[in-house]
């Protein structure tokens, strides 16, 4: 029990990490990627907007001369060059003089060194210098100087980006959380998953242990649903109703078996015994005693070789080839022939072609004319055999006994004693025999066989009374399918 949980904890946990992993994994890179296309779409955008003010600056310084004072902060009436172009950036400036002296200090105030008096000094309009990362106040700036021209100053442009950096590390960090609780979310969903999964399973490994344990076939598998787990289960509970039918029925023959070999043994032993007084007996009843000891003898033979031939045809292990049911019969026939004397005949019909195990479709066959030629032995009226297949004005066989549609079906016709009305239902039971037959050697194994080679081969046994006297009985088989 232990382990089977442990089992089924590791399935579930593999289902959850293998979900969690997916989940994590697929989050990580869309987070990744949209964070990645957001920091470059804002840090673009800030770049572009900073470098549009700084041309438009320099435009200006040189469309027309401008000084220091042009840029001091006006009244709100004065739409100054301050104003219309660099305040709406919201910007940081800082006007410098002659030699780089502050006239209007920003806010916070820029630094100047000797790079930015140099462009102070210059003589030509809109020169410039451009310092990437400053310092200021404990934000970090880019910072751009650009000259008025004729050695009358400068002005100095500053865009925060530290700001911007922190709005782009605090949505950095949101997205962790969120891949952290994406990630949490799917193991849940994953754990719960995997356990509505695995429930299932659970229940059906129980069942199989339990099988295992007590060896009880009749376990009755719980299956719900139609995906793969709930055929798996029907697989699974009609594997353990066919096992434990093959359970029952070899309990089955071995009772009978057990029950049809004690009276020949018992008579055997019997006979045995009287061996040991065999000088004392008179030579008729010598003889009487071996012909006893010789048929009890032959007949144990032939119970043990039906019981063979019995859980043989059983294992199924034969492979199924295309074959004749008609070439079949007519073989069987010749050595009937040899073994009894009497006239058998074939008759065939319709397409007689089937898809089978040769030895075991002989051994039925050969058993329904030995039967016949049992129950028939001081007969004189040939036994007839007849194969009639599915025809196109007959697409289903025989009407009277047609199994499946396209079966082909085996008669075996004798002039025998029949077989009363009550026998009929039970003559292909294990070990019947009617009380004509009692007498007669046999173990009434023969026709239990036939019904095992029909049966495996999609038909039907049958035995009805036949017109003008004897027995009509036979079986069913699953024709071939037409070749191509």
């Amino acid at each position: 029990m232990r382990r089977r949980l442990r089992q089924v904890s590791s399935l579930r946990a593999t289902f959850t990490v293998s979900f969690a992993a997916v989940a994590a994994a697929v989050t990580v890179l869309v987070g990744f990627l949209s964070y990645d296309a957001a920091a470059r779409l804002v840090r673009v955008d800030q770049q572009t907007v900073f470098a549009e003010v700084v041309q438009d600056l320099r435009d200006q310084v040189r469309e027309r001369p401008l000084d220091p004072g042009d840029f001091a902060p006006s009244d709100l009436d004065h739409a100054g060059p301050l104003e219309d172009i660099i305040r709406p950036s919201r910007t940081d400036v800082q006007v410098l003089g002659a030699g780089g002296a502050i006239v209007d200090r920003g806010v916070p105030p820029l630094p100047v060194n000797g790079r930015d008096r140099a462009v102070a000094g210059h003589a030509a309009a809109g020169a410039l210098v451009e310092h990437k990362d400053v310092d200021v106040a404990g934000d970090r700036y880019r910072l751009t100087t650009v000259s008025l021209g004729g050695g009358r100053g400068a002005v100095q442009v500053a865009q925060q980006f530290s700001d911007t950096e922190d709005l782009l590390r605090e949505l950095q960090q949101r997205t962790v959380l969120l891949v952290g609780a994406v990630v949490i979310a799917a193991g849940l969903f994953g754990w719960w998953l995997a356990r509505r999964i695995t429930r299932r399973l659970v229940r059906l490994a129980g069942a199989a242990e339990d099988v295992a344990r007590t060896g009880r076939l009749g376990i009755q598998v719980p299956v719900t649903g139609h995906d793969e787990v709930a055929r798996l289960g029907r697989s699974f509970d009609r594997m353990l109703g066919r096992l434990a039918q093959s359970e029952e029925d070899q309990r089955r023959l071995v009772q009978d078996a057990g029950h049809e070999l004690r009276t020949p043994l018992t008579s055997l032993r019997t006979n045995i015994s009287m061996l040991r007084r065999i000088d004392e007996l008179p030579p008729d009843a010598r003889e009487e005693l071996v012909a006893d000891l010789a048929l009890e003898s032959r007949e144990l033979t032939d119970l043990v070789n039906e019981l063979v031939a019995l859980a043989a045809g059983q294992s199924d292990t034969e492979p199924v080839r295309r074959l004749d049911l008609a070439e079949l019969a007519e073989d069987v026939a010749i050595v009937a022939r040899r073994r009894t004397g009497r006239d058998i005949t074939v008759r065939a019909a319709g397409d007689t072609a089937v898809d089978g195990r040769p030895t075991a479709l002989q051994r039925a066959v050969s058993n329904l004319v030995e039967n016949a030629a049992k129950f028939d032995r001081g007969g004189t009226a040939p036994i007839e055999v007849v194969v009639t297949g599915p025809t196109p004005a007959s697409p289903t066989g025989p009407a009277a006994f047609a199994g499946p549609q396209g079966s082909v079906c085996v008669e075996v016709l004798d002039r025998g004693p029949g077989i009363g009305d009550d026998d009929l239902e039970r003559v292909f039971d294990r070990f019947y025999r009617t009380a004509d037959a009692r007498s007669l050697p046999g173990s009434g194994l023969g026709l239990s066989i036939v019904r095992e080679v029909s049966t495996a081969h999609g038909g039907t046994p049958f035995a009805h009374p036949r017109k003008g006297g004897g027995t009509v009985i036979g079986f069913t088989v699953e024709g071939a399918p037409p070749v191509g």
